[in-house]
């Protein structure tokens, strides 16, 4: 692999672990606000991005890399005062983590980039399951969103406090 290809794919492998950790960050906010029907649903969810976190930080130091690391907390795209707001957020940050996925899927080789692929899925179907929509092509029509915010939905911030 050129020395370009491995950069690419350890930003690309940064910018997942970036998402990863805001994921987890905002399932600990969904967890707090969902409705009892849909909490196994939402702990499914948030142990899996733990999971993906964990195997995206062993993957950054395998190619040599400093992983990224979480922020102390992150603003959310919207306020989360109910269990309808809380799916909301889920989709959404279902939906941004499928779109760094993508980015991975194109910047990986071998067998990681099966991984990304899977993971891809994963938040694609996730998505659809919180949403009861879908696209046709996961992880690309999240890009018309904008750059202002984090790859799962959420922006850095001092001022929110961090949730477990």
């Amino acid at each position: 692999m050129s020395d370009e290809a491995r950069s690419a794919e350890l930003r690309a492998l940064q910018a997942a672990l970036a998402a990863e950790h805001a994921a987890v960050y905002g399932y600990g906010v969904v967890g707090g606000k969902i409705s009892a029907a849909r909490r196994s649903e939402a702990r499914a969810a948030y142990d899996a991005h733990r999971a993906r976190r964990d195997a995206l930080t062993r993957e950054v130091r395998d190619l040599g890399g400093q992983p990224v690391a979480a922020n102390a907390a992150y603003a959310l795209p919207f306020p989360v005062g109910d269990s309808a707001a809380a799916v909301r957020l889920a989709a959404r940050l279902e939906e941004r983590v499928a779109g760094v996925y993508a980015d991975l899927v194109r910047a990986a080789t071998g067998a990681r980039r099966g991984s990304a692929a899977a993971a891809l899925r994963e938040a694609a179907v996730r998505a659809v399951r919180w949403s009861g929509e879908s696209v046709a092509f996961p992880g690309l029509a999240e890009r018309s969103f904008g750059e202002g915010t984090g790859a799962a939905g959420t922006t850095p911030s001092a001022s929110a406090s961090v949730s477990p």
